[in-house]
C-alpha cells in the first residue's frame, strides 16, 4: 500500500525529523521525501494497511501542514 502526502517541509532536516517520528510508529514502512517537488511530497510504503490518520497527527504535532494528495485518474 502506498500513501503520498503534501506538506509544508521544505528543509533536509524538517524531512529528517518527521521520518524518525513516523518510523517509529511505523517501523516496517518506507518513508521518503521529494522537497523538490511544489508540493514537499511525503510517500510512505508499506506491505501492510497504512492509516493516513496516524500520519496526519504524527507530522501536525510537529507543527508542520499535511494532507493526503488525492489520486490522480
Amino acid at each position: 500500500m502506498v500513501e503520498i502526502f503534501k506538506t509544508n517541509i521544505q528543509l533536509e532536516q524538517e524531512a529528517g525529523l518527521v521520518l524518525q517520528k513516523i518510523e517509529k510508529r511505523m517501523p516496517n514502512s518506507r518513508i521518503t521525501f521529494d522537497l523538490e517537488d511544489c508540493d514537499h511530497i511525503l510517500r510512505v510504503e508499506s506491505g501492510s494497511q497504512i492509516n493516513p490518520n496516524l500520519i496526519i497527527e504524527e507530522v501536525s504535532a510537529l507543527g508542520f501542514q499535511v494532507s493526503i494528495l488525492p489520486d490522480e485518474l
